[in-house]
């Protein structure tokens, strides 16, 4: 959410920060309700001011037996009051409107965010390992001969619908085996600290990082309105909602391991094969609450954590930096790790981590009280994949394959197998 009176200071700026993002500059209407707002605020604090001063002198007109001044001025009370309350109302209902227009705008992008209309403007920072040979045409997850008694689709379709999957046996164990391994290596080398968190969260919560109101159709509620998580971003991030924490408390980076709901509502047709799409699915998601001075460099620090999981499963990837065109609503600046599927023979995401500045904590009202004094200062919060699971799942299967459908596995997920490294065409571990 955006301070009104910094784009009061700076209309310009504010507009010329939006169109680098392609939305038409907002300030003129912003501000032009803003001052309608203003103006009946200060309407209402001049009548309650009249309304008070009149009834000092009701009750002096009152011992004076005046009882012509006495009427008068009681029903200049009783008129200043309604006055006040109605404008009192309408002054309400002017923020209320501010509030929600301001809460529709997207984040003004970081001076260092590439300029560009959409995903074919990205900026390729990085690239990791070789994208490996095959003596064989790969294919893609599904089709491989040790994985399909483990990934049903038609079942899941039975239970729940499209873009669902049952997973079983080895399939669902090395799944699980990824999720923990995730979680072991963030919480043990990049200090983050393991949480457990709710996955049905208020509506306040949805809004405070900017989930709503402009993309509830992308999200599940429930009829006595809880909505399930899109990410563990919503709760880790909400955990300072509200809060105005000690300057030594920061930074705190969280790590957890949720079910995440997603409705895909802008995807139809899209990635309708296997599991790279889900409704339900499953993700390892770091979050860091920060002193503003630490944000950017927090961003790159997440980005080397979810780099560093790749990189012990052996996976090849690609880091991009999101041009303005293709941020996300709250972002500032993203960066986007791509692991390479084989059976696709391209580059997909895998992890987007992204900085918001104080954008998020002004929605949740987050702050921290400075060490040398003053007035509380918003955080900056950021967010971070590390990593989808399912998404990593694909990654393994795909590039450990065998030309005869069983799968090598990474050597790093052996403690959380029993020490076997190898999916068998039967679909077992070995």
């Amino acid at each position: 959410m955006h301070d009104i009176r910094t784009i009061r200071d700076n209309p310009a700026g504010f507009d010329a920060a939006l169109s680098r993002r392609g939305v038409e500059g907002l300030s003129s209407s912003l501000l032009a309700l803003d001052e309608e707002r203003r103006a009946k605020i200060q309407a209402a604090e001049t009548a309650q001011a009249e309304q008070n001063a009149a009834s000092k002198q009701v009750g002096a007109a009152k011992a004076k037996g005046d009882e012509a001044e006495f009427e008068r001025l009681r029903a200049l009370v009783a008129e200043k009051k309604q006055a006040v309350a109605a404008m009192q109302t309408e002054a309400k209902e002017l923020d209320a409107k501010l509030t929600e227009m301001l809460m529709g705008i997207p984040n003004l992008p970081a001076e260092d965010t590439p300029d560009g209309a959409d995903e074919d403007e990205n900026v390729e920072m990085k690239r990791w390992g070789s994208v490996p040979e095959f003596a064989f045409t790969p294919k893609e997850h599904y089709e491989l001969a040790g994985v399909q008694d483990g990934m049903d689709f038609e079942t899941a379709a039975k239970l729940s619908g499209s873009r669902f999957v049952v997973l079983s046996g080895a399939v669902a164990r090395i799944h699980r085996a990824l999720a923990q391994f995730m979680v072991n290596t963030h919480v043990d080398e990049n200090g983050l600290t393991e949480t457990w968190i709710p996955v049905l969260v208020r509506e306040e919560m949805m809004r405070g990082t900017g989930q709503l109101p402009k993309f509830g159709e992308d999200s599940y509620q429930t009829t006595n309105g809880w909505w399930l998580v899109p990410t563990a971003e919503v709760p880790l991030t909400n955990i300072v909602n509200d809060v105005v924490i000690e300057e030594s408390y920061l930074p705190r980076r969280y790590v957890a391991h949720t079910q995440c709901f997603r409705s895909e509502a802008g995807s139809a047709g899209r990635d309708t094969a296997g599991m790279l799409r889900q409704h339900q699915f499953e993700k390892v998601e770091m979050v860091s609450i920060t002193h503003p001075d630490h944000s950017r460099a927090e961003l790159d620090r997440m980005t080397a954590c979810a780099e560093g999981i790749l990189e012990k499963l052996g996976l090849a990837y690609r880091t991009m930096a999101l041009c303005t065109g293709d941020i996300g609503f709250g972002a500032r600046r993203t960066h986007d790790i791509e692991v390479w599927l084989p059976g696709q023979n391209t580059y997909r995401e895998i992890s987007s981590v992204s900085v918001c500045g104080d954008f998020q904590a002004r929605r949740m009202n987050a702050r921290f009280k400075p060490a040398e004094g003053g007035k509380p200062q918003f955080v900056h919060t950021l967010n971070g994949s590390g990593l989808a699971v399912g998404r990593c799942l694909i990654a393994v299967l795909e590039n450990g394959q065998q030309e005869d459908g069983s799968v090598r596995l990474p050597e790093v997920l052996a403690p959380y197998l029993g020490g076997k490294l190898t999916l068998t065409t039967e679909g077992t571990l070995a």
